[in-house]
């Protein structure tokens, strides 16, 4: 080959790269206008690699899987206990039907997972019953604490119907629309205009939101979510980045340093991880965590990376808390040196995403893990270990390269390799993102095939 040849050949195989680059864009630009099911939460590769591991007894996923099936939740004689309208005041207090909507929430995504696992179609039975009990005449909310109770059982009903719906288990369309407009009318209204009230509940309805949309192929009600999420997140998570105080919450008129103060329960010291509600106690505070990691991972699953946004944030907040609850000293100028430390069933899906898919080094909440597993259920923190231990990134669809550039990531196109693989670039990690051959289609990584990868 000639020198002319060679420079021939290097140039076409640039514009090749150039067209496929272009294509790639265009088609994840196409793709991401469509909600993948099962989508909220937990996709469909996700759970078939469970239910292997279960099948083979493999930990951490069949202690999990045991804790589940042994609990309330998962008695093959789980009875619903239906409402027309739920009120709930101050601390659930009037309880009417507070606590059998809680109850029979997670009971339905305790059946569906337990069901999806074993194929025992008794469990699928009792997911269905709850389902349809439910919406056959729940109408509404009322009382002080309706926008978090709609939250909370409105974040953990999608997930159950998700599995339900896609899973082949012969949920009847007839059924699976009365349980949309249940929805629709009985949990979206209560929720879809926020809330200024301590940042777990917004975060909670926001949630709610998220995994509601996806079962309701509703991109206007997703759009909104992920609206309020990055409006929100900021203002509960602290960084110094963001100056002397914390952001305000959106929309609420807290803007003056006594009354940021006030609402971050007296603290006038900040630092990198403290939450809004740190020092409030530390049961508010994993609500208001696990919801905006809930969130994120569905809506990761869809394709948006919420998680990439506001990493360093969230990481921050993970190990700050859980060196807290593993051990680590309290200064005096945090919470008096004094905060109300206990632990929730979550901490997994977070891990998960940072650590193993991301790499990142998250050695407080590692420990912290090692202490909890398996985790069982708390509102809408739910059987994390089953799962979410260990399962990277299965099922997870690549970033949008568009979505990526506009963050400010580094977008590159490099030799094929294997997509979902991470690699090194001047010591940074980079995630290859889809695998294209110069036709530009996907390919599993051949001799002509280029990646688009980002940081």
């Amino acid at each position: 080959m000639t020198e002319r040849d060679t420079r021939s050949s290097a140039n076409a195989f640039s514009f090749n790269i150039l067209i496929v680059a272009t294509f790639m864009i265009a088609l994840l630009s196409c793709e991401s206008s469509a909600f993948r099911h099962p989508g909220v939460l937990v996709n469909k590769d996700q759970l078939d690699f469970i239910k292997t591991q279960v099948t083979a007894g493999a930990a951490p996923w069949k202690a999990a899987f045991d804790k589940a099936r042994t609990s309330n939740f998962g008695s093959l004689t789980y009875t619903p206990h239906p409402h027309d309208s739920v009120g709930c005041g101050s601390s659930s207090n009037p309880d009417i039907g507070c606590s059998d909507e809680k109850n029979d929430a997670a009971a339905s995504y305790t059946q569906a997972l337990l069901w999806y696992f074993s194929g025992n179609q008794a469990y699928a039975t009792n997911a269905l019953n709850i389902l349809n009990a439910w919406s056959a005449v729940m109408k509404g909310h009322y009382l002080s604490n309706a926008p978090l109770q709609s939250g909370w059982c409105g974040s953990l009903f999608p997930r159950a119907a998700e599995i339900m719906r896609y899973g082949n288990s012969g949920w009847a369309a007839t059924d699976i629309d009365r349980f949309s407009v249940m929805l629709r009318n009985a949990y979206v209204p209560y929720i879809i205009s926020g809330s200024c009230s301590n940042g777990n509940w917004e975060l909670s309805m926001i949630e709610a939101l998220t995994h509601i949309s996806i079962f309701l192929d509703d991109t206007t009600i997703f759009n909104k979510a992920v609206s309020m999420w990055r409006a929100r997140v900021p203002a509960y998570f602290y960084l110094t980045t963001d100056g002397p105080l914390p952001l305000p919450p959106p929309n609420c008129g807290t803007t003056t340093a006594a009354a940021l103060s006030s609402f971050w329960y007296g603290q006038t010291t900040f630092v990198d991880g403290l939450c809004q509600e740190t020092c409030r106690d530390f049961n508010h505070t994993q609500y208001g965590l696990a919801a905006t990691i809930n969130a994120a991972e569905t809506a990761r699953i869809q394709g948006v990376d919420l998680y990439g946004e506001q990493s360093k944030r969230i990481v921050a907040a993970m190990e700050f808390h859980a060196g807290i609850i593993v051990g680590q000293p309290v200064p005096s100028s945090i919470c008096g040196g004094n905060p109300n430390v206990s632990t929730s069933p979550m901490w997994e899906i977070g891990y998960n995403h940072y650590h193993n898919r991301m790499g990142i080094a998250l050695p407080f909440t590692n420990t912290l893990i090692a202490r909890i597993r398996p985790t069982g259920t708390d509102h809408h923190m739910d059987w994390e270990t089953l799962t979410h231990a260990e399962i990277g990134d299965l099922g997870i669809a690549p970033v949008a390269i568009k979505d990526l550039a506009a963050r400010g990531s580094t977008v590159l196109m490099r030799p094929c390799m294997k997509a979902g693989l991470f690699f090194k670039r001047n010591g940074a990690p980079f995630i290859v993102v889809r695998a294209l051959s110069g036709s530009g289609k996907p390919v599993s990584c051949g001799i002509n095939g280029v990646v688009a990868a980002a940081r």
